[in-house]
């Protein structure tokens, strides 16, 4: 059912607002933030609420300091940042909740903003210890969700804090819901899903959960190895998750029973060691030699690949085609990029989440090309596999 969403607030004027964000950026080793892609995702609900006059509570994890205060895991660098992007000040809370925080909260005047300091500073916040939960929600009178990235995860920020406040969705996460969902319950057709990566531990639901759904699946990446396993085919070093070969050997019975086609590489660029300067050749699907290991799938694969996505409509993507990190094996990734791309440009649907999916996107510069880049890994692999977002489950329906 559609979520009720920050447009669906009467009166904001002079309301005290609690926002959920995932400002959860990268950072080098002197604290500079390496891409704001997170930070740049918040503004239209940050924006909006400015406009209306609301008195703004953002708050958000950076890293993973286990309910320690770790100085290199601060909010700081984003609030110096956000107040660049916002062109004001953006006020800056020493923690998330104590006496001095609801004495900033009480300053704020309409359209002001305050960021709290890392919400996971504290333990409860990721124990969702309802104190801890009624502690945040006191500080506002409206919560408003709109980190993606957090929304399969039941903490206190994004899960407690809605037994207390009326919750609304940011216009991140109904652009987010907007997407996933369209593709998956009413997909314009041929709807394709291409999913990849190195392990196929993390994608299980996910591939069960598409079979029949949709009218193909490519695999790719090292997880294509263990379903070569099943086979019995010989995949020489490659990596394979042996006991995860009985569910692999599922995976392709429910495809014949689904009448789903499962497609898998049918050559590989191999490598004699996991490195850059590594050996390589190009070989046959059956015919990797002992001691060397898949690392990209091979140029008549992308070809393969790419006819079955040149017809596509709507195109979900979650995990490389390869070790996309490393220039020389990152060309099937980058080739099926460009298809999907290209597929976008002529009025397909693109969606593309997980953050290894994002990367390679990125670095093949056609990030902007794709109709949806989602901000939520885990959340947008879990919510393809069916399950209940706790984080969006709490949110107060239309």
């Amino acid at each position: 059912m559609p979520k009720k969403t920050v447009a669906d607030i009467k009166d904001l004027s002079g309301k005290r607002v609690f926002v959920r964000c995932d400002f959860n950026v990268p950072l080098d080793d002197k604290q500079n933030i390496t891409s704001d892609k997170r930070i740049q995702a918040a503004l239209p609900t940050i924006k909006y609420l400015i406009d209306k006059g609301a008195k703004l509570i953002l708050a958000s994890h950076l890293g993973r300091p286990k309910g320690e205060v770790k100085k290199e895991l601060s909010l700081v660098p984003v609030q110096k940042r956000l107040s660049e992007l916002l062109g004001k000040n953006v006020k800056f809370a020493p923690d998330c909740i104590g006496p001095e925080v609801k004495k900033l909260v009480a300053e704020l005047k309409d359209g002001e903003v305050l960021l709290l300091e890392n919400l996971r500073f504290h333990k409860a916040e990721t124990d969702n210890d309802p104190k801890f939960a009624k502690e945040l929600a006191s500080l506002a009178e409206i919560y408003v969700s709109d980190a993606f990235g957090t929304v399969h995860r039941a903490h206190a920020s994004t899960v407690g804090i809605a037994d207390d406040l009326p919750a609304y969705a940011g216009f991140l996460i109904e652009k987010e819901l907007k997407f996933l969902g369209a593709a998956l319950d009413n997909p314009k057709r041929p709807f394709i899903a291409i999913i990849g990566g190195a392990k196929i531990s993390g994608k299980l639901q996910v591939l069960k959960h598409l079979m029949g759904k949709v009218d193909a699946i490519i695999v790719g990446g090292g997880m294509a190895y263990t379903f070569f396993k099943a086979r019995g085919i010989k995949v020489g070093g490659s990596i394979v998750e042996k006991d995860l070969i009985p569910e692999a050997k599922e995976i392709l019975k429910a495809a014949i029973d689904e009448e789903t086609p499962f497609m898998l590489p049918i050559d590989h660029v191999v490598a004699d060691k996991f490195a850059e300067d590594a050996n390589v050749q190009i070989v046959p699907r059956t015919t990797i030699p002992d001691g060397w290991q898949g690392m990209d799938i091979g140029p008549d694969t992308v070809r393969k690949f790419a006819n079955a996505i040149c017809d596509a409509k709507t195109i979900v993507w979650n995990g490389p085609m390869g070790v996309f990190e490393m220039d020389r094996f990152a060309n099937g990734t980058i080739e099926i990029a460009k298809m999907v791309a290209d597929v976008t440009s002529k009025g397909a649907i693109s969606i593309i989440g997980g953050g290894d999916s994002v990367s390679a996107v990125t670095k093949a510069g056609l990030a902007d090309k794709m109709s949806h880049i989602s901000t939520g890994g885990g959340a947008s692999l879990e919510y393809m596999e069916g399950k209940v977002l706790p984080g969006i489950a709490c949110l107060q329906d239309k």
